[in-house]
């Protein structure tokens, strides 16, 4: 199971948020993100909410804080796994 957790604040202190699906709006959940961190999974994070604005792929690692992911501001709004695609067919 993809597992990705986000944090108020930088180096994961504040408030946080733990996702295990796609989420299409999570503006009820934070007020901005500054740290990431993936446990599992691959995730595409989107700005706002429905999967729009800039977009940034992430793997699993920590993200102290939003320049580590490219990030152009604090906010990430909506987010889905991403699933490698087979290759055996």
């Amino acid at each position: 199971m993809a597992k990705i957790i986000f944090y108020e604040d930088r180096d994961f202190q504040g408030r946080s948020y733990a996702v295990t699906a796609d989420q299409p709006d999570m503006h009820a959940h934070l007020n901005r993100c500054n740290s990431i961190r993936v446990e599992s999974g691959c995730w595409m994070i989107y700005e706002r909410p429905h999967y729009i604005g800039h977009q940034y792929f992430l793997k699993k690692g920590e993200y102290t804080n939003d320049q580590q992911w490219m990030g152009f501001n604090d906010s990430v709004k909506s987010c889905c796994i991403i699933t490698p695609k087979d290759t055996s067919l």
